[in-house]
């Protein structure tokens, strides 16, 4: 609006003045005349410019911060519950690798079915070496394991079973066992029973 009013007065000015010349009160050559009138038209372009780039400088667009709503957090991962552990690990399923035999052990506080102890196997024939060709598909495990050495931490009333490790289908039993006690303790050893390596429960 200021705009406006200020080139209709500027119109009027030059329309004065140009009007003014005529009559004879002042001399003034047309040149002159034309001069400053593309000269105020120039002045007045150029304040038109200026305005509209302050205008356009104050359009700024904020962004506002996210609020609490908006901002979202990752999950927080939790162990896994007995009943997903569960899922990983079939009570009926077949294992001999040291991760598997001690966490179905954790699960089901017992050892898979493809285990069978020395006497078992013994009545089945076997001597000492593979149980292959006398029980196809089975580990010895399931014996109990002295701790006569006192290596495992020992408190009343526990007892530790052992278990043989990768040797499913194998041609001997190797050095690799798993003891776990019948409150939590979860070891193994891959020395025969030389060192042990804690793999579940607390010895406190």
């Amino acid at each position: 609006m200021k705009m406006k009013k200020f080139k209709s007065f500027l119109c009027l000015f030059i329309t004065s003045l140009f009007l003014f010349s005529l009559s004879g009160c002042q001399t003034l050559e047309e040149s002159s005349i034309t001069d400053s009138s593309s000269k105020i038209i120039e002045v007045i372009d150029a304040t038109s410019n200026a305005d509209s780039a302050e205008a356009d400088s104050s359009e700024i667009i904020t962004t506002e911060p996210a609020t609490q709503e908006q901002t979202t957090t990752a999950p927080r991962t939790e162990p896994p519950t007995q009943a997903q552990t569960e899922l990983i690990i079939d009570e009926n399923g077949t294992y001999t690798s040291k991760d598997d035999v001690a966490l179905y052990i954790h699960t089901y506080n017992k050892l898979p079915s493809n285990f069978i102890t020395k006497k078992e196997a013994e009545n089945l024939g076997w001597e000492g070496g593979s149980l292959e060709p006398y029980a196809k598909g089975k580990c010895i495990g399931g014996n109990h394991f002295g701790n006569y050495e006192g290596i495992l931490p020992e408190k009343e009333g526990r007892k530790y079973t052992e278990c043989d490790i990768d040797t499913l289908g194998a041609k001997k039993r190797g050095a690799k066992r798993i003891v776990f006690s019948n409150d939590g303790l979860i070891y193994y050893t891959d020395d025969h029973y030389e060192t042990f390596e804690l793999l579940y429960g607390s010895e406190e």
